[in-house]
């Protein structure tokens, strides 16, 4: 196993990393709707922090020559299970024709007063 950084997406702010990696699979750890510059955009929509958690993912997953096609598996944390039809219109334009197989569920807090958090597995062959 290894770990991947990469600076287009923001820093890991505690003791993880922002992926890790075998030959086979990539793990991300959760993406908080965070800038690359650190910015939390907790006072945006949900659709806003929903599109800047999968764009941390997708820039985790290009730094390995992957992209968000290559995702088996997202898990959703929402601080309001009655934001998740927005949340879902957002999610459905990085994932179309061939989505991967997600967990959505309400959690009690986010990280940083954030809305949503979300991980994502894929396959790195």
């Amino acid at each position: 196993m290894r770990t991947v950084s990469t600076d287009d997406a923001p820093a890991a702010v505690g003791a993880y990393s922002q992926a890790t990696r075998t030959d086979d699979v990539l793990v991300t750890a959760g993406q908080l709707p965070l800038t690359a510059d650190g910015d939390l955009l907790d006072d945006e929509s949900v659709g806003d922090q929903t599109r800047q958690c999968l764009e941390n993912v997708a820039a985790i997953l290009e730094a390995e020559g992957l992209s968000m096609d290559d995702v088996l598996k997202t898990t959703v944390f929402l601080d309001d299970i009655d934001d998740f039809e927005e949340f879902n219109e957002v999610y459905s334009e990085f994932f179309d024709e061939e989505p991967p197989a997600r967990s959505a569920v309400e959690v009690g807090r986010v990280p940083k007063g954030a809305a949503i958090e979300i991980e994502a597995i894929a396959a790195a062959e």
